[in-house]
């Protein structure tokens, strides 16, 4: 391996946004430390930026040689039993490395004061282009090329394509914040987007590269992270819990969970959230924490593993000017800690203005002004605009894009104003430009070593490519292993659940009245042929209601959607240690409301079977909610929105319950529906309430006269009954009396046609069903969470 650690210009650098609230150890993550000296700091929660020790010439370690170290002590700290063979190092902030200090890194990264420092990461982007499809308003479905009256021919309508981003170049650096400004629709957040690879390749053109390497998909996603323009946060959890998860995710299981309540803490000091630590984040029916600490919040959920890459997507929309500009100011931190920081904003004020390094002004998807704010009164002097000295040159900049739009050429004199002023500032930029000494690969490492990018530090398996000169740079997919994930993610889960409990009560209320209705309504049925009768409407309606009742599963994923979509874009955990959580949490309830729902009806209407035939009973119930609940969670991942999900749920019940055997029984449904037939839901919970009912043979529902039931003999006298059934006796030669069984229950389920499969077959079925619908909602979750524009 090479030695390139002269060339590396950032151990001297300022400390990651965790350090420098308190200084706090990272026990198995590599620092070099500097002679820290006392430092001003505001009282507001934000800190001041530390100053650079002084070099002093010392020998020190190449890197190779510090990553290895660093690598054991990941090993030894992750494996349970370490080999004897290797020994352990864990270098803590406040200690230093053996034979090494921060001084002398100092100066190899200052490269002995020649030159200035040269600069470790340039996300640099190039004739980026976007266009999309569009079809005339109004327009539902395409123009058919059916001939028109009079023997014209309809001409197919050919979609428009509408250019979102238009040629977009420039750079942004590490330490610096480059905003986005332009008006509505200008194409901000799609320029975003483009960056944070979240265009698919086919639609977007140009190139992005990173250290003048193009980026693998995977590794951004472990290097980067993506701040979303609404803050989607669970709203029962307080602000540290918040944090504390998110760590938990993005953190790996080698750091020690003492290790994380302090990053956490670092985290809520640095973000200025100390007052609001045990606040919940609050929704519309629950008081929380205001608009500007909601905001932070999502900026510490994404930044709490220290990306490398930072996008946000108008972090300060809707708040006020103090609180943007707090925001602001965090962002201004994060990217002198090591990060490369790009960002969508409407329009700064003066206070933010002074925290941005570079600006790049759209209009409609192309580029009007491209460099530092303090480069924006010669670009309008020159364009023969001046801003007035009074005003925000930003505001004005912005007034003018939108009086040029209103033109019937748009800005395209202020785009080749810039073109041309571009051209003229080109010498004078590339003198004052500093290249990235370092390969992509280089640079990656050597922010591992220095604690940057915390979910990189374990073994991985996302490899950024090597040429033969330098180690390679592994980073890890996932922070944690699978079982982890789902831990913390049913931790989290059950956390939200009991701190709603009139979700649970209200559920177990609906079922208890249900219940109670249909324990009134078949109050101690007998064994008449009327009461078997009942006993049918009875089973059908309760098993139905194991599925109506279900419904309310739909809402559930489709509140945490958004959520979930954010936390998986960028790995935190895995999309099957969701659906198992997701799984685990939602069980228990279901054992609670089959219990309810058995002991309101089961010996009210007075069913058969005794303790076995009971507890039979609440095993189907339970494989009934258990399919019912899959079904609406793997339609929740199917569709977006809560009102196209309820009509789809509730017709498909009462298909379900149409084709189940009740109304029409199986041999009877027309052989072209009878697929529907076994894709009921019902069909299976109503055979095996129907077997557990009906099976004994020694149980008699027709004796004698009671033949005559529900036909129109019903009508005749008693004793005329009795003389009939004489008369049938003597013409049949059998000897049938008022108290002959005529039909048993076997005889009854055949007449029914429940005969095809067993009380526990249909048991399994039913339980197979809910393990079915959860594996197509992790195949749902897998093709639709994408999160990529088309």
């Amino acid at each position: 391996m090479s030695r390139f650690v002269d060339r590396l210009p950032f151990f001297d650098r300022r400390s990651s946004p965790m350090e420098e609230a308190e200084d706090i150890p990272r026990n198995g993550l590599l620092h070099v430390h500097h002679h820290h000296h006392q430092q001003p700091h505001h009282h507001s929660g934000l800190l001041m930026q530390p100053q650079p020790s002084p070099p002093t010439k010392q020998s020190s370690f190449t890197l190779a040689q510090l990553l290895k170290r660093v690598n054991e002590a990941r090993s030894d700290a992750s494996s349970p039993t370490s080999s004897p063979t290797h020994s352990h190092y864990t270098i803590e902030l406040g200690g230093s490395v053996p034979g090494s200090n921060g001084s002398d890194l100092s100066e190899h990264m200052h490269g002995g004061g020649g030159g200035g420092p040269l600069l470790p990461f340039v996300l640099k982007f190039t004739d980026l282009t976007y266009s999309v499809k569009q079809r005339k308003k109004g327009s539902c479905l395409p123009a058919l090329p059916f001939g028109r009256a009079g023997g014209e021919t309809a001409e197919p309508e050919v979609p428009r394509m509408k250019t979102l981003l238009d040629n977009i170049s420039g750079e942004a650096r590490e330490g610096e914040i480059m905003a986005v400004l332009g008006a509505s629709g200008s194409g901000k957040s799609t320029l975003i987007d483009a960056l944070a690879n979240r265009i698919v390749k086919e639609s977007l053109h140009g190139s992005v590269t990173l250290n003048g390497e193009s980026l693998d998909s995977n590794l951004l996603k472990v290097i980067s992270a993506y701040v979303m323009q609404d803050d989607l946060l669970y709203p029962m959890l307080t602000v540290e819990e918040t944090l504390m998860f998110a760590a938990e995710f993005r953190l790996p299981r080698s750091l020690p969970t003492k290790e994380k309540k302090k990053r956490v803490q670092a985290l809520i000091d640095q973000l200025g959230l100390r007052n609001a630590a045990n606040t919940i984040i609050g929704d519309e029916g629950h008081r929380g924490v205001s608009g500007g600490e909601r905001r932070r919040v999502s900026i510490g959920v994404d930044i709490i593993h220290d990306p490398i890459v930072l996008f946000l997507d108008e972090p300060t929309s809707g708040l006020d000017s103090t609180s943007a500009f707090m925001v602001v100011k965090v962002l201004q931190r994060i990217a002198q800690s090591g990060s490369v920081v790009v960002m969508s904003i409407h329009q700064p004020s003066y206070r933010i203005l002074g925290l941005l390094d570079r600006l790049l002004f759209l209009s409609r998807g192309q580029t009007v002004y491209y460099g530092p704010p303090g480069a924006l009164p010669s670009f309008f002097d020159d364009f023969g605009k001046p801003i007035p000295g009074n005003e925000n040159p930003t505001e004005f900049a912005l007034d003018l894009i939108r009086e040029l739009e209103t033109m019937p050429d748009g800005a395209r004199d202020l785009v080749e104003h810039n073109k041309k002023w571009q051209m003229r500032m080109a010498p004078k930029m590339k003198h004052n430009d500093r290249k990235p000494s370092l390969s992509l690969k280089e640079a990656i490492s050597a922010s591992i070593s220095r604690g940057k990018l915390v979910s990189g530090a374990t073994d991985g398996s996302v490899s950024v490519p090597s040429g033969e000169s330098a180690p390679a740079a592994a980073v890890s997919k996932f922070a944690n292993p699978f079982w982890v994930e789902m831990g913390v993610l049913t931790r989290r889960a059950f956390i939200n659940t009991k701190r709603t409990p009139e979700i649970f009560i209200i559920r177990l209320a609906t079922v208890l009245v249900t219940g109670f209705i249909l324990a009134t309504i078949f109050w101690r049925l007998d064994d008449s042929p009327k009461g078997v009768q009942e006993r049918l409407g009875f089973f059908a309606i309760a098993m139905s209601t194991m599925f109506y009742t279900c419904s309310d599963a739909l809402p559930v994923f489709l509140n945490e959607r958004y959520i979930f979509l954010r936390e998986t874009a960028y790995n935190a955990y895995r999309r099957s240690s969701y659906v198992l959580s997701h799984t685990i949490v939602g069980f228990p309830s279901l054992i609670v409301l089959s219990f309810a729902f058995a002991l309101t009806t089961f010996f009210a209407v007075g069913l058969a079977g005794g303790a076995e035939g009971f507890f039979f009973f609440v095993a189907i119930v339970l494989a009934s909610f258990w399919a019912g609940s899959g079904f609406a969670t793997f339609l929740s991942g199917v569709v977006t929105n809560v009102m196209m999900g309820y009509p789809v749920v509730l017709s498909t019940l009462a298909y379900f319950l149409l084709f189940s055997g009740f109304f029409i029984n199986r041999d009877r449904i027309p052989r072209y529906w009878i697929w529907f037939h076994y894709l009921s839901l019902v069909k299976y919970p109503y055979e095996a309430v129907m077997q557990n009912e009906f099976s004994d043979p020694a149980r008699c529902f027709v004796r004698g006269v009671q033949m005559f039931d529900n036909t129109p003999l019903a009508a005749l006298p008693a004793a005329l009954k009795v003389r009939v059934l004489r008369a049938m006796s003597q013409s049949l030669g059998v000897d049938i009396g008022t108290a002959t069984c005529i039909t048993t229950g076997p005889d009854f389920l055949a007449q029914q046609a429940v005969t095809d499969l067993t009380k526990w077959d249909c048991l399994w079925i039913t339980v197979a069903w809910g393990f079915l619908f959860r594996i197509l909602f992790y195949v749902s979750l897998l093709l639709g969470s994408r999160n990529k524009r088309r």
